[in-house]
């Protein structure tokens, strides 16, 4: 009868021990699956884009149509050098190369749309003419442009103007989609056909004084 009891003890406590590593077992594979969803599920950004800081403005696509209204407007050609602050998924700076052998930068503060702009351009087969850069544009030199694009907030524009007037060569051009740069008025001003509108400046040989 003692040995019964002591062999049903032993029964028991190897059904325990067993139950035990099983469920450790199963909580490690739980754990272990975790982490590759996890893994899988953040997105994995190339050598030199970190995260900056988050965008000061919700990313809009600028429309096809307007991209060729702004380049009609800035006169841009071969001979230019074009800066696209804020360039989303690069398809400024990518028209221009196409349509007429242009150079561009593209900046922009999110190194997700740094990728899709990259490989906007490695379609387009333009790699050679364009570059996307990863910074934030209030501290990015720009100051090699002939034309600037922006799409950004009418308070943008007037927080960029001083760091423009600054950096820009007299007679660079820039265009804004869709928003002005408060007291300094534009000189032409254009709808586009899908209802956009599109302002045109050229930095002046010296700054008017109410804009300093």
């Amino acid at each position: 009868m003692q040995l019964r009891r002591i062999l049903g003890a032993l029964a028991v406590s190897l059904s325990v021990a067993s139950g035990i590593a099983g469920c450790t077992s199963q909580a490690e594979t739980t754990t272990s699956a975790t982490q590759v969803e996890t893994a899988e599920q953040t997105p994995q950004l190339e050598t030199g884009q970190v995260p900056l800081g988050e965008p000061d403005v919700v990313y809009v696509p600028t429309s096809e149509e307007t991209v060729e209204q702004m380049l009609a407007l800035a006169k841009v050609s071969k001979n230019d050098v074009l800066y696209d602050l804020g360039s989303g998924d690069g398809r400024i700076p990518i028209t221009a190369a196409q349509k007429f052998g242009t150079r561009g930068v593209g900046i922009d503060i999110n190194p997700e749309r740094i990728q899709e702009a990259n490989a906007n351009a490695q379609k387009a087969g333009v790699t050679d003419l364009v570059q996307f850069r990863n910074e934030d544009l209030f501290q990015a030199d720009f100051s090699e442009a002939t034309v600037v694009t922006l799409y950004l907030l009418p308070e943008l524009n007037v927080k960029l103007r001083p760091e423009l007037f600054r950096q820009l060569k007299p007679g660079t051009r820039i265009v804004s989609h869709d928003f002005d740069m408060g007291e300094w008025k534009p000189e032409r001003v254009v709808q586009t056909a899908d209802g956009s509108t599109v302002y045109l400046w050229t930095i002046p040989e010296e700054v008017p004084a109410n804009l300093r």
